[in-house]
């Protein structure tokens, strides 16, 4: 059997860093799995941290809002092993506290946490080989800033079908943050919520593309929220929320990576603990991190 090659943005702490550690267990020998990250130094440490622990990751660069980057790495592994097993888009941003305006909020998480995920999996398509696995984090704050919208709003994000289309929604987002109606247009208030919902409507509708591409054979594409873990992202919440731990929470998303060949059931699928959230097409309110 051939290794497999799992490549896991920003992957150098956190929920990243543990799916990295769960992969690495799983194939041993028989994997290649790429940590990545934007800065080399902080990137060696956590390779550091992994090879302590009797894991041989590797490492490489990758900045997910610069295409040249992800090229790049895409490219590298192309000659080195021909094609990619898992792809896991893990990298995201979140604003700490409301000093930041909220249309700069609302084009930084759409550009990392939107753009990001719909480039990455642009770019490495051609090499996600029969069999592929690619995983989106994505978030039940989703849904949460689903039911905060207005109807209409709701309805769209529901209807949409094309990629083109998701990004168009994104867009308005954040033009409407731009003027500061948003709010009055029936948007959530919520830059990175919103950016997180743009992550499972384009799940749902690549899923959907996936299904009826013939080029590509048993490749499924999904997105997860991994709980509400203790990491940098969340050190500035409060709430009575359990946090879990980033091992835990690489639970669902490394479940999804490795789901078995012949899978039909997860195809554009938003995922918590192992389970699908079918937000767009029932009401699973209350929403909870529990």
């Amino acid at each position: 059997m051939s290794p497999k090659v799992a490549v896991v943005t920003g992957s150098n702490s956190g929920v990243g860093l543990a799916i990295v550690r769960a992969l690495c267990k799983h194939f041993g020998e028989n994997g290649a799995v790429y940590l990545t990250a934007r800065n080399e130094e902080r990137g060696m440490q956590a390779v550091e941290v992994l090879k302590k622990e009797g894991l041989n990751p590797r490492f490489h660069l990758l900045d997910v809002n610069n295409v040249t980057s992800m090229e790049k790495l895409r490219d590298d592994i192309k000659t080195e092993h021909g094609g990619v097993d898992i792809l896991v888009n893990n990298a995201g941003i979140a604003y700490k506290g409301n000093d930041t305006p909220m249309c700069e909020q609302a084009a930084g998480s759409i550009k990392t946490n939107y753009h990001g995920v719909l480039l990455m999996t642009d770019t490495f398509l051609p090499i996600i080989r029969d069999g592929g696995r690619i995983t989106h984090i994505a978030s039940l704050v989703a849904p949460m800033a689903y039911y905060k919208m207005s109807e209409e709003l709701q309805q769209r994000f529901k209807d949409v079908s094309t990629v083109a289309g998701v990004t168009d929604l994104m867009n308005e987002f954040i033009e409407a943050t731009k003027i500061g109606d948003h709010v009055k247009k029936g948007w959530s208030d919520w830059a990175y919520g919103t950016s997180k919902l743009g992550v499972a409507a384009l799940t749902k509708v690549q899923g959907e593309n996936m299904s009826k591409d013939t080029s590509k054979k048993d490749v499924l594409i999904n997105c997860c929220c991994p709980g509400y873990v203790e990491t940098g992202m969340t050190a500035h919440h409060s709430g009575a929320q359990k946090r879990l731990t980033p091992d835990q929470g690489a639970d669902t998303p490394v479940y999804l990576s490795l789901l078995p060949a012949g899978t039909t059931d997860l195809q554009g699928k938003l995922l918590s603990k192992r389970k699908v959230k079918n937000f767009f097409e029932e009401d699973i309110r209350p929403i909870t991190f529990n």
